[in-house]
């Protein structure tokens, strides 16, 4: 699946990742020896099964997990190599994520629930709301701004989750079975506004999912 042309810059480099665990006397191998390059503005899909390592090789690329071997370097920077608060700053600001399941902070409302990551990254109210409404509107929900999310049908939420991941004006934008709570129509309706984020917004777009529907 693709949208515009992508720009020749590498965002993400993965070299010889491997990443296991022990469980016993046995060690388990979750990744062997993967290398992959990501450009920037490309729209990627990272398919496969249930128990495949899909997300163990999110956490690698995100900067939540280690590799036990090997190399991530993420815009030419290696996040393993900072400290834990630099980590830290460093997934907030560089990468955006979309889940299958939303967690909202119940006593907020939409466009607090938006903004409130960027607080932490030191922005000043205004300018967080300000952000939050801009990717509110981006993705046709500005509308629902004062609305609670918990009472939100799914295929909204996911919008709204989706808000949240481009506010930031990240790096790139990773989607872990986004569309896994939803039927086909909603499904089908945020990979379009994925597309549409990686092809007007020119954003880097990564989904992992298990549906061979998308693999086209």
């Amino acid at each position: 699946m693709s949208g515009l042309p992508v720009d020749s810059t590498d965002i993400i480099k993965v070299s010889n990742v491997s990443q296991g665990f022990v469980s016993g006397d046995e060690q388990i191998s979750v990744l062997k020896k993967v290398n992959f390059t990501i450009k920037a503005n490309s729209f990627n899909i990272v398919f496969g099964p249930s128990g495949s390592g899909k997300s163990t090789l999110l956490n690698v690329i995100a900067g939540l997990q280690a590799p036990t071997e090997g190399s991530v370097e993420i815009g030419g920077v290696d996040p393993y190599s900072l400290n834990k608060d630099e980590l830290a700053r460093f997934r907030a600001s560089r990468v955006g994520f979309m889940h299958q399941t939303n967690h909202w902070v119940k006593s907020l409302n939409v466009l607090e629930n938006v903004s409130l990551p960027l607080y932490f990254l030191g922005y000043s109210k205004d300018k967080a709301t300000k952000l939050a409404e801009v990717a509110l509107d981006r993705v046709n929900m500005g509308s629902y701004a004062k609305k609670t999310p918990m009472f939100l049908s799914g295929g909204e939420q996911q919008r709204i989750g989706a808000a949240r991941a481009l506010a930031n004006d990240p790096l790139f934008i990773i989607a872990d079975e986004p569309t896994g709570n939803l039927d086909s129509v909603h499904g089908d309706m945020i990979m379009n506004l994925l597309l549409n984020a990686q092809s007007e917004f020119r954003r880097t777009i990564i989904v992992v999912t298990h549906n061979m529907e998308y693999i086209s």
